[in-house]
C-alpha cells in the first residue's frame, strides 16, 4: 500500500510544494510545529532513512540543505532545525523546522495556518531557492 507521501508525490493528494527535482520533493507539513515546517521526501518510497544507499542519502541531505537555506531566508527564525523520526509515516522524510526556541522541535505543539497562509509561505520559501 502506498504511503501518504507517495500519494502526494503522484498528485493524488494536494500539497503546498516548496521544491522538487527528479529524486525529491519538499512540501509544507500540514500539521506544522512552526510556520514554514517543511518535509523533504524522496520520491522513491523507502521506509527508513538508513535503508537508503549512501549516495541517495547524501543527495537527500544536499536537497534538504538547499531547502533549509531558503526557509531561513523566507521565515523569520533563529535557525532551522532538522529531525528524522519516521514513525508516523513509513516513508523517509526530513523535517525542517524554523525555530524560535527548543519547544518548536517538540512534536506536541502545533501551529494553525489558513490555506492562504500555507500558500504564501510555500511561495516565499520557493522564491528563496
Amino acid at each position: 500500500m502506498s504511503s501518504i507521501f507517495t500519494k502526494i508525490i503522484s498528485g493524488e493528494i494536494p500539497c503546498h510544494k516548496v521544491a522538487e527535482n527528479d529524486e525529491f520533493i519538499a512540501f509544507l507539513d500540514i500539521n506544522p510545529n512552526a510556520k514554514g515546517h517543511t518535509l523533504c521526501v524522496p520520491k522513491k518510497e523507502i521506509d527508513k532513512i538508513f535503508d537508503m544507499d549512501k549516495t541517495a542519502y547524501s543527495r537527500l541531505m544536499d536537497f534538504s540543505y538547499d531547502v533549509a537555506q531558503a526557509i531561513e531566508k523566507a521565515v523569520p527564525c533563529k535557525r532551522v532545525g532538522m529531525a528524522v523520526v519516521g514513525l508516523e509515516v513509513p516513508h523517509v522524510h526530513v523535517h525542517l523546522i524554523p525555530l524560535q526556541s527548543m519547544d518548536d522541535m517538540r512534536f506536541e505543539k502545533k501551529e494553525t495556518l489558513t490555506q492562504e497562509e500555507f500558500s504564501a509561505v510555500a511561495k516565499s520559501i520557493n522564491d528563496c531557492l
